[in-house]
């Protein structure tokens, strides 16, 4: 074969994926119907097979050119009833399938060497491809215009040629590259679902520009409306002013007045005009460019259909696979960043979760097992449920490995939740199979799932129940340039919560406010409301006014109401997000920053961060008092636990207490950092795997800020593996423990040997 063209050779990589697609979805539906065949079935997997072979050939890929035409007679076969489809037969063209695939998968400067040394391999598929054709099929002429031999094309039978462009039969037939251009060109600039390649850089910044014009736009508008009331103001003086002279002998000519408010009037009609238009241009140009960044979830997950039937077929298992939520649009990277998590979750559903064809009819299920994967938007968060009807996770089971393992005793296990018992799931070498295969049964899997999706600044919880199933879901973040938000006030300052957080905003009456101790509450339509005071967070001095009216801020997370009482309630607005210069660290409670019309800045606030502020000051004993209320004592040993493990929380919290310590707790690294910049603490002991931050990102945030680096840190994590416990010390921590180590009070040894005893203070 002679080098192809770079140019072409992309081109080619195209078409084989929007082809392989084709083939590899309709096979697959050819397959799960039972082979019923049509010659509307199998018309689009014939053009599709055609159409590979036609663009080999064109870039001289001769061997992929040979087994993509005999693809095509077998589907051509089957078109005509003369072959029935077996799961024999998909193994085979999907088989063919993935080593045409390989080919375009090969970088430009090794392609020809490779072809060379798989020859054998293209000869090989074409012959078991022909194998399975009926008697005197192989080398018949396609009902499609083919390669060699082509009979002179009448003008309809020309795909995209008018009449009139059809080639002249009588003199030289054009170069496909020209065919291509004349024929498809025009059909191409008129289809809707044309695409252009373009960088992801590039994509980027057409984002960042294209909502900085947005903002200019709404700067601009609120330019024209101050320009229409100076010119109302102008007539309205010109119309009480005479022609006289005034007390200091100027002359005050109504005329001129009147005349200079006319001009200004039409220049602000003209303006008004400008500022309309470009705010329309300005955000439809911004929603574009926005929708180019977002990718249908299908495009993601677009080969998982064919991972499960070939898994499946490996474990003598049959099930019915689905995706819901095809269209539900997800930002590019966090599209890509989610094939190697999903496909673990894949795995280990068929592996552990979906049963025999036999065990399930034993138990009186379908012997066919339903396997489901969803994406949609819920509250401005990306959510992805993987949903199996399987056994479900044997908890007895797990809980006997984790103690086996020495991670807990077993009273302690006793006391584990659910959600608890299950988080130990994604810890590595954790499993509840007894053999390995080459599936599953190591332990790494769920361990690699928990890290990516952390990794996206996201979280995963399970649930499951026996012999129903179980369900795995994924919560990940929308990447959204404009947000639509509740502005609210606090002392003069314009902040915002991205209205998808949030409850409801209203205003009650002080009178309606009971207090018990210093918590304070009112009686809402849902029951009792917590109330908080953003001025309180903020440290800002508190207005005493009892006949106004709060203007409140309300949240509601899973039963848990709370509401925010702030200065004012502004009103709605669409925000263009900005993220907060990384030199400032995590800033308490506000995660973004846009700016209004006028130039200002306003932060948007982090809505989980400020939840779990919330909960944790109503979770404290009666007559709790906000950060900035606490009593500051002398230099007493107080000690911050970090952990998203209620029960283990409490487990390390008694035993420190008990030994005369003071103790602080939060409920991940987010908040383990926003209570260390709040108080002054002795030392820190905190968990690895966290959501939002995890407990390494803690450790080396807290040594490279000049504030805490010298803080003594203590890692206290399930994982046992050396490679874990170095990477913790490279961090900056002085000990790092396993959780076995609670309870045989290895924790309080290490806590007595970096800030001594209490009762030597």
């Amino acid at each position: 074969m002679t080098a192809p063209d770079p140019f072409l050779l992309g081109l080619f990589r195209e078409e084989m994926s929007a082809h392989s697609a084709v083939l590899t979805d309709g096979l697959l539906a050819m397959e799960r119907d039972g082979g019923g065949l049509t010659s509307q079935s199998t018309e689009p997997l014939m053009r599709a097979a055609h159409s590979l072979k036609g663009a080999a050939r064109v870039v001289d890929l001769g061997e992929v050119s040979r087994v993509a035409h005999r693809m095509e007679d077998v589907f051509v076969a089957m078109g005509e009833g003369r072959m029935t489809v077996s799961p024999d037969l998909v193994d085979h063209l999907l088989g063919a399938l993935d080593w045409m695939v390989s080919v375009g998968d090969v970088p430009d400067e090794a392609l020809e060497a490779w072809i060379s040394a798989h020859t054998a391999e293209a000869d090989a598929w074409e012959s078991r491809l022909a194998g399975w054709l009926p008697a005197g099929s192989t080398g018949q002429a396609q009902p499609l215009l083919d390669d060699a031999e082509t009979p002179e094309p009448d003008a309809e039978e020309v795909e995209g040629l008018p009449p009139a462009d059809v080639p002249n039969r009588g003199g030289q037939t054009p170069e496909p590259q020209s065919l291509a251009a004349e024929s498809g060109g025009s059909e191409r600039a008129s289809d809707p679902e044309a695409s252009v390649r373009i960088s992801a850089e590039n994509l980027s910044q057409m984002l960042a520009h294209s909502a900085d014009l947005l903002l200019e736009a709404r700067r601009l508008d609120a330019l024209a409306r101050n320009a229409r009331f100076t010119t109302r103001r102008v007539r309205a003086v010109a119309a009480t002013q005479g022609g006289a002279t005034d007390a200091g002998g100027n002359w005050v000519v109504r005329e001129e007045l009147t005349e200079l408010g006319h001009l200004l009037e039409s220049d602000d009609e003209h303006l008004i005009q400008l500022s309309s238009r470009l705010n329309f241009l300005s955000e439809r140009l911004h929603a574009l460019v926005l929708r180019g960044r977002l990718r249908p979830f299908s495009e993601g997950v677009q080969g998982f259909p064919r991972l499960v039937r070939d898994l499946a077929r490996d474990l003598g298992k049959s099930v019915d696979f689905s995706i819901l939520g095809g269209a539900t649009l997800i930002d590019r990277d966090i599209l890509t960043r989610l094939d190697a998590p999903l496909n673990h979750l894949l795995r280990n559903a068929l592996d552990h979760g979906i049963e025999t064809p036999a065990q399930r009819e034993s138990l009186g299920k379908s012997p066919v097992g339903k396997l489901s994967l969803e994406a949609r938007h819920l509250n401005g968060r990306l959510l992805i449920t993987l949903t199996d009807d399987g056994g479900g996770i044997d908890c007895e089971r797990l809980r006997e490995k984790i103690i086996q393992r020495g991670l807990v005793s077993p009273e302690m296990s006793g006391r584990l939740t659910e959600q608890e018992l299950f988080a130990f799931l994604f810890l590595p070498g954790i499993t509840t199979r007894e053999t390995v295969s080459q599936i599953s049964g190591r332990g790494v899997g769920l361990d690699v799932v928990q890290t990516m999706i952390h990794g996206c600044g996201g979280s995963i919880r399970v649930s499951s129940e026996p012999h129903l199933g179980t369900r795995f879901e994924c919560q990940l973040p929308v990447t959204r340039s404009v947000v639509r938000c509740l502005r609210i006030e606090v002392d003069g300052h314009g902040y915002a919560f991205p209205l998808s957080r949030i409850h409801r905003a209203e205003r009650i009456a002080t009178s309606r406010v009971e207090s018990m101790e210093s918590m304070r509450f009112f009686r809402g339509d849902e029951g009792h409301v917590a109330l908080f005071s953003a001025r309180a967070l903020m440290r800002l001095e508190k207005i005493e006014d009892p006949s106004r009216d709060l203007a409140l801020v309300l949240f509601e997370l899973e039963g848990r109401r709370y509401a925010l009482e702030v200065d004012r309630l502004v009103g709605e607005m669409d925000l263009v997000v900005r993220p907060l210069d990384p030199r400032l660290g995590k800033v308490a409670h506000f995660s973004t920053v846009s700016i209004d019309s006028e130039g200002r800045p306003i932060l948007i606030a982090d809505v989980d961060d400020l939840i779990r502020t919330f909960d944790r000051l109503a979770g404290k004993e009666v007559g709790a008092k906000l950060p900035h209320q606490q009593e500051k004592g002398a230099e007493n040993l107080r000690i911050l636990v970090v952990d998203d493990s209620l029960t283990v929380r409490e487990v390390e919290r008694k035993l420190l207490q008990d030994a005369g310590y003071e103790v602080e707790t939060a409920v991940d690294g987010v908040d383990g950092w926003n209570q260390l910049a709040k108080g002054r603490f002795a030392l820190m002991v905190t968990d690895v795997d966290m959501p939002r931050m995890n407990g390494i990102e803690l450790v080396t945030r807290i040594k490279a800020d000049e504030r805490f680096c010298d803080l003594p840190i203590v890692i206290v994590s399930y994982k046992d593996r050396e490679e874990d416990r170095q990477m913790g010390l490279s961090a900056g921590a002085d000990y790092y423990l396993t959780k076995g180590s609670v309870h045989d009070k290895g924790l309080l040894a290490a806590v007595r040997d970096l800030i001594g005893s209490p009762e030597d203070a």
